[in-house]
């Protein structure tokens, strides 16, 4: 039976994340994730997606030490890095320094050191690109800042503020993993051939750049600056309700339900209320935005997805729209090397078939 576009179809199994969309849960190794954003940083969720276990002190600091060791590219990816078009998007210029990352010692099977290796170099790719493109000077990395904090640092030249790195780093917890979609079908894709770990980011990359997959909470942003340009949140929201208009950040495809993703982040957001305006209204703009819908849309069930307070953290760490995807890129990484890792354990070639519809010309 044609499923067109796999929808629906399992095509492996994982022990990495599950999403139930009907219950509205994320489990990253059967930990749900509001669990995971209130009591585990960045490094510790990326050790649980690739290990497979939470880890010790000791553990933990030991990762954190081979992501700082990893924060440097080679002589040759920083040529080819200023060598780059300069109208090139940001998600063009990761997927080609990451592919000038590989070498001979990127043999298959992949390992976890190649993993983190990748995790650490992403930031510093789209943080470097941002600098050379301002005519600024690259801010080499902090090492006695963590992974989250450090891109920050390293996009500014400045000590990010303590509000906006928790803010962000839960943000990049909560997208490290979301189970089979399509930038992680590729990952695991490219990895089913034996191909390297390289050639397995670098084809997840080129998925997630797609608007349909990677996509920004931009549209969100626009509704925000609307909102605060008028003064009215109450009177903006209805009129756009109203006209038939959809509010931006409202609503999923997969979950039917609130996104557990939305809850976490507005629990952590919630504890640093009155550090910054962004996130402040965003909070405001979620209860007003599902009040009137429950009202004017009874039934619907529509709630604020992750992007939502996503674009309130961009807003607030004054990140750019150009940024947003790769960003989300920068935390993904994580998972999509667990699932490079775990199809590696138990290997067999993605082979679908397809369905013939064009003519036979009986005269040959």
């Amino acid at each position: 039976m044609l499923q067109r576009g796999l929808k629906g179809v399992i095509a492996a199994e994982t022990a990495i994340a599950h999403v139930d969309g009907e219950k509205g849960k994320l489990i990253y190794r059967g930990y749900e994730i509001s669990e995971i954003t209130s009591k585990y940083n960045f490094e510790e969720t990326a050790y649980l997606l690739w290990y497979g276990k939470l880890p010790t002190a000791e553990q933990a600091t030991k990762l954190k030490e081979q992501l700082v060791h990893n924060r440097t590219l080679s002589d040759y990816q920083m040529e080819v890095l200023k060598l780059l078009p300069k109208d090139m998007n940001m998600m063009s210029v990761l997927r080609t320094i990451i592919s000038a990352e590989g070498n001979q010692s990127y043999q298959w099977p992949p390992t976890i050191d190649e993993a983190i290796r990748l995790t650490s170099i992403t930031p510093l790719i789209i943080a470097f690109r941002k600098r050379l493109m301002e005519n600024l000077d690259i801010v080499q990395p902090n090492k006695h800042l963590n992974h989250v904090a450090n891109y920050l640092y390293m996009l500014t030249g400045k000590k990010p503020a303590e509000a906006h790195v928790n803010a962000l780093e839960t943000y990049m917890i909560l997208t490290m993993e979301h189970g089979m979609n399509a930038s992680t079908f590729a990952a695991r894709v490219a990895a089913s051939t034996e191909s390297e770990i390289i050639s397995a980011i670098t084809s997840a990359i080129g998925t997630m750049k797609g608007p349909l997959h990677g996509g920004a909470p931009a549209e969100v942003i626009h509704l925000l600056d609307e909102i605060k340009a008028d003064g009215n949140t109450q009177r903006v929201l209805k009129e756009k309700i109203t006209r038939g208009e959809k509010l931006m950040g409202f609503g999923h495809r997969i979950y039917k339900t609130v996104d557990p993703r939305s809850v976490a982040l507005k629990e952590k957001l919630i504890a640093f209320a009155g550090s910054d305006e962004w996130l402040d209204l965003s909070i405001e703009v979620e209860e007003i935005g599902i009040q009137l819908l429950e009202e004017l849309k009874p039934g619907r069930s529509l709630y604020t997805n992750v992007e939502f307070y996503a674009a309130a953290i961009m807003k607030a760490i004054e990140m750019d729209k150009q940024l947003f995807t790769p960003t989300f890129t920068a935390s993904r990484m994580v998972g999509w090397t667990a699932h490079v890792l775990e199809q590696a354990e138990n290997n067999v070639i993605f082979r679908p078939q397809s369905a013939y519809i064009g003519q036979y010309n009986m005269n040959i």
